[in-house]
């Protein structure tokens, strides 16, 4: 079977949106990424929509509302998908299985969230959903789960401290570059990794700097059949995907620290597109704190157990390194509207591969993956990429 191809897309910035609610973000990106791909409402077979919301919004049902704003597309099959913070590549992998099956040529792909009129302790309680409450709602909140595996790490291997806050360095340096970026400031070493009143603890050994933002946005793909593709201006192949899942409670895998779920799904990703991460020109990675990518880098043996920290200092995850890792700044820089995350960091990787990213364009972007993952890489979503400019 021919690889389905990404062939338009749309994204808001990401921040504090003057868009009053998701429905709005939706509209905003919907009607842009069908004009990205050449297509009309007429050509779309079907809409997946990603909104994770539990909460955040009165309004559910977010599939039908795209049909709401943008008419033409009310009686176009609708459908939305929820996985946490995987919410966005949960949307995006079943329009490819529709695809994939015959059962369309053209889905129109929606991820969005607005997250920022939510006010602290409603939020705090919305994001822990996205953990096992049972066993996990006494660590306060997702950050503190995290802190947990902070521990864990620097209890096993030393205090990451430093290394979190190169990472928290590196993508707010990469952000700059990204007009779609919720922070666009180069924070630098020396304050990420210092606790101080602008950069205060979160949960036990992570500060501010150390997680992602709360953000809205909205982003939108058209991916369609290898046959629709031929005829659009460029296209980004699917080359190769895979979804693996953990066990939701944190106390039941046997060695936390490994994200062998996460593991799974990266080297599912690569095997069924016959590539090694030698291959690859860049990744775009779930940094929903700065410990999740340190355990990314450990678990995907782009460094070896314990020795994140090696890797960055060599500069093999910078913009001129052998693998850059969120060059667009990541959900650390960009934000983390969690329903467009998914979304986002394929056109994120899209565009990078067709050399439409701008002053955040890469010199050489052949090969691209993407990794997402909802909780704590309990969902875990890994693609492979290739452009056709």
């Amino acid at each position: 079977m021919l690889a389905p191809q990404l062939i338009g897309w749309a994204h808001t910035t990401f921040g504090r949106s003057a868009a009053p609610d998701v429905e709005t973000l939706m509209a905003d990106v919907a009607q842009q990424a069908m004009s990205d791909s050449g297509l009309e409402p007429s050509d779309i077979d079907a809409i997946h929509v990603g909104v994770y919301n539990h909460g955040f919004s009165t309004q559910s049902f977010e599939a039908a509302l795209v049909g709401a704003t943008t008419p033409a597309l009310a009686r176009v099959p609708a459908v939305r998908a929820e996985n946490a913070c995987a919410t966005g590549s949960a949307a995006l992998y079943g329009a490819l299985d529709r695809i994939e099956a015959g059962r369309a040529r053209a889905v129109l792909v929606i991820g969005a969230e607005k997250m920022t009129d939510t006010d602290a302790t409603a939020l705090n309680g919305i994001l822990l959903g996205a953990c096992h409450r049972k066993s996990e709602e006494r660590f306060g909140s997702f950050a503190g789960v995290f802190s947990d595996l902070t521990d864990r790490y620097a209890a096993r291997y030393g205090d990451p401290h430093d290394t979190m806050a190169m990472i928290a360095a590196k993508n707010h340096r990469n952000g700059v570059d990204n007009p779609w970026a919720h922070m666009r400031r180069d924070l630098g070493f020396d304050f990420c990794a210092t606790a101080s009143e602008k950069n205060p603890p979160v949960a036990g050994r992570l500060l501010r700097t150390d997680c992602s933002m709360v953000s809205d946005g909205a982003a939108a793909v058209v991916v369609t059949s290898d046959d629709v593709a031929r005829g659009a201006r460029r296209g980004v192949r699917i080359i190769g995907r895979h979804h693996a899942n953990d066990h939701l409670a944190i106390a039941d895998r046997r060695d936390p620290l490994e994200l062998s779920a996460a593991a799974a799904a990266w080297h599912g990703a690569l095997d069924e597109a016959g590539l090694s991460a030698g291959d690859l020109d860049l990744l775009e990675t779930h940094d929903c704190f700065t410990i999740a990518e340190l355990l990314q880098y450990e678990a995907f043996g782009i460094a070896e157990p314990g020795k994140a920290r090696e890797v960055l200092e060599a500069g093999t995850t910078g913009p001129e390194g052998a693998l850059p890792v969120n060059r667009s700044g990541g959900l650390k820089a960009k934000g983390h509207p969690l329903g467009a995350t998914g979304v986002s960091q394929h056109i994120m990787a899209a565009m990078q591969l067709v050399g439409e990213a701008g002053d955040f364009q890469l010199r050489k972007a052949d090969r691209a993956a993407v990794f997402n993952m909802g909780g704590a890489a309990v969902a875990n979503y890994a693609t492979i990429l290739e452009g056709r400019r």
